[in-house]
């Protein structure tokens, strides 16, 4: 545990947190804990994420562009968009080819202990993180999943604040799918 790993949780978590409230400052947040767990992550051998921490980055700043363009100021102005049976689906095949591929790459070239789980969980997430920006409910059901995999992979890399900043993230999207699904009602 380091004084990175710590910074980086409590920002995420306040991240996710402002995420679900679809309030604009969770963008910058949630930029600055990527960029500190990318760091986190390299040290811990988890290539797969310390690269994922980077894509986010730039998944960060497309989410921050797009609610800016769409002109959301909070949560009266924020329109929650379906996402279309097509659109799923090829979400989940870009998830699983992209893992896949990833996986190879990762038991191939690196010492990472866990490649397949790292690759799919990292490439999954960015199907995440792409539909949060685009404000596709089924993002947060996406983001429990992937989550409660993620608490079993860190607590067997010993990144113990990291695992409990994860089971926070599923009770923390279990809340984000109930508050769009109701706004997405309303």
């Amino acid at each position: 545990m380091s004084l990175t790993e710590l910074i980086a949780a409590l920002l995420s978590a306040i991240g996710v947190w402002l995420t679900a409230r679809r309030t604009m400052a969770c963008w910058p947040l949630s930029l600055l804990a990527a960029l500190l767990y990318g760091w986190v992550f390299f040290k811990a051998h988890l290539y797969a994420d310390a690269c994922l921490q980077a894509v986010f980055c730039g998944c960060l700043l497309y989410g921050w562009w797009r609610w800016m363009k769409d002109g959301a100021q909070g949560d009266e102005t924020l329109h929650i968009r379906p996402l279309s049976e097509r659109g799923l689906l090829l979400g989940l095949l870009i998830g699983a080819l992209g893992g896949g591929l990833w996986a190879f790459c990762l038991a191939r070239f690196t010492d990472d202990p866990t490649p397949m789980a790292d690759a799919l969980l990292s490439s999954y997430s960015l199907v995440a993180q792409i539909w949060a920006a685009r404000r596709h409910t089924i993002s947060w059901a996406c983001w429990i999943v992937i989550d409660t995999a993620y608490v079993a992979m860190f607590v067997s890399r010993d990144l113990y604040p990291t695992a409990a900043l994860y089971a926070i993230f599923v009770l923390l999207a279990v809340h984000g799918l109930r508050k769009w699904q109701n706004a997405s009602q309303a």
